[in-house]
């Protein structure tokens, strides 16, 4: 057994580099560059449109417009809800802290750089994803990476065996990173806090090697998770809709809290962001330092375990929305990435930053320090035990939600492949896989999750990136109708001219 595990763990460590440091990178900061620059920086220039049409109409009756179960689809506000379960996760916390252990607090600007252009990517893919959806034999919507480069890319001349092959290649990887990101990362990190937090002076007896401590709670997590789950996506959005805002701001209340006590330290967290973000010289005493590469590396891949933005994931549940304008929910991609990166992981960075694992004078992280359990150690500092029990359960419904969300996104890649029964099956092996993730090692189902998160990203970003003169054209044909007030202007829905011919005369009434 532990030869297995060594020789899959050399076999991701090559990939990951391979991936990661030499493609994967570049390819998404470009991406979120270009897609921030054709769009006219439009999470800037259209900040008040964007958070009104968002956040701003979280009461708004039709945010939360249901249309039945038959009809396939979910509100605007359970897409995003879904899309968030998926998001805020164990990147938010465990992730954040992870980052700052190996890249520094420089890591945490990178983060931000990320976000700030994922923006722009996540809004391209959730256009896309809409403009490009269909709906399938049980009348529910598909939608995702693997049709607009199907459809998209493969309706350039010379293109549709290209666009093919990428598409089936996305849905491979993203049944892949569903056990990875979405499965036995979530669920492990459950279990190493769950322990740290209530089972640490508890001695069970192993099986198999593993605590049963660690059996015992991976089999509780597949019990609830198989019931949501095999519901399929109308039971996880309901569950999410529910879940997801009181975890959110439970968690944020708790972290402004923690900011407020350390208030007079916070410029000093601040500062070491920026002081550290170009990476950290070698300290004295043979401590090692922390090169750019390491912390622009760490910086990004965290930021898009936690917003996913470029993995072309949260698309796959934005298209079930009820929404008909693309760009209308490609404005809620904006907020997504804005709430999980710029609001909960920044709050995360500053728990951290407090903790005093951290020195903020060499950026370096004490020796002892766990970054698995280091918020927990945090809250654990103000609240005693208590705040270790809080950081347990937010993880617990962060990663649970996550785990949800997730099992949708591989559904629909098996889907895709294999059509709805395959789906369905799909959703028992995922539920039975649960509880791998609580008997593995730590590093290795982080890692995994990290090679299987950049595998994804490629051909995602190749459709982004080969798409980028309808994003402009979608993006254009609605500032000009919903911004400008240019009613003479057609609206550009769908690539399908059915759901076009549809839908439009609805849009220009007025209806979205």
């Amino acid at each position: 057994m532990e030869n297995f595990v060594t020789a899959i763990t050399n076999i991701n460590d090559a990939i990951n580099g391979f991936v990661w440091v030499r493609i994967g990178l570049v390819l998404l900061l470009g991406t979120g560059l270009i897609t921030t620059v054709i769009t006219k920086c439009f999470q800037i220039t259209h900040l008040r449109h964007w958070w009104g049409r968002t956040i701003g109409s979280v009461f708004s009756k039709d945010t939360h417009k249901k249309l039945g179960k038959q009809s396939g689809s979910v509100s605007q506000f359970q897409a995003l809800c879904t899309a968030l379960a998926a998001t805020i996760g164990t990147g938010n916390i465990a992730g954040v802290s992870a980052a700052i252990c190996i890249g520094g607090p420089g890591a945490v600007f990178w983060m931000w750089i990320a976000a700030f252009l994922g923006m722009m990517t996540n809004f391209s893919e959730n256009i896309l994803g809409i403009y490009f959806r269909h709906k399938n034999s049980e009348g529910e919507w598909s939608g995702g990476a693997m049709y607009y480069l199907k459809d998209g890319l493969g309706s350039y001349k010379g293109c549709r065996q290209i666009g093919a092959f990428l598409a089936g290649l996305f849905s491979v990887f993203a049944i892949l990173a569903s056990f990875g990101i979405g499965n036995m990362g979530q669920i492990n990190k459950i279990t190493l806090n769950l322990k740290s937090a209530f089972f640490s002076n508890i001695s069970a007896t192993e099986i198999a090697g593993v605590s049963f401590v660690n059996w015992a709670i991976g089999f509780c997590l597949m019990i609830i998770g198989g019931f949501v789950i095999i519901g399929g996506l109308q039971r996880i959005a309901a569950f999410a809709e529910k879940v997801v805002p009181f975890m959110a701001v439970a968690y944020i209340v708790g972290a402004l809290i923690i900011m407020f006590i350390h208030i007079g330290s916070i410029g000093a967290m601040i500062a070491s962001i920026f002081k550290f973000a170009f990476g950290i010289k070698a300290a004295a005493g043979g401590a090692a330092g922390v090169a750019i590469s390491q912390v622009i590396t760490q910086g990004c891949k965290r930021g898009v375990f936690s917003n996913e933005a470029g993995l072309g994931s949260s698309v796959m549940v934005h298209s079930n929305s009820n929404v008909k304008e693309p760009v209308k929910q490609g404005l809620w991609g904006i907020f997504e990435v804005f709430a999980d990166t710029m609001v909960v992981c920044t709050m995360t960075a500053i728990v951290v930053l407090s903790s005093g694992a951290i020195d903020l004078t060499t950026g370096l992280v004490k020796e002892g320090t766990d970054d698995a359990t280091l918020v927990a150690q945090a809250f654990g500092n103000i609240f005693g035990k208590p705040g270790e029990w809080f950081v347990a359960i937010a993880v617990l419904l962060f990663a649970f939600t996550t785990v949800l969300g997730w099992s949708h996104y591989g559904s629909k890649a098996v889907e895709y492949l294999f059509g709805v029964k395959g789906a369905r099956v799909y959703r028992i092996i995922f539920v039975l896989m649960m509880i791998s993730g609580a008997i593995m090692t730590s590093s290795l189902a982080w890692d995994i999750s990290d090679t299987f998160n950049g595998l994804m990203m490629i051909p995602n970003l190749i459709g982004v990136l080969s798409l980028t003169p309808l994003v402009v054209k979608l993006t254009n044909n609605y500032v000009e109708r919903r911004i400008h007030g240019k009613d003479d202007v057609e609206p550009m829905l769908s690539y399908d001219p059915d759901i076009q011919k549809k839908y439009a005369p609805l849009v220009k009434a007025g209806e979205e």
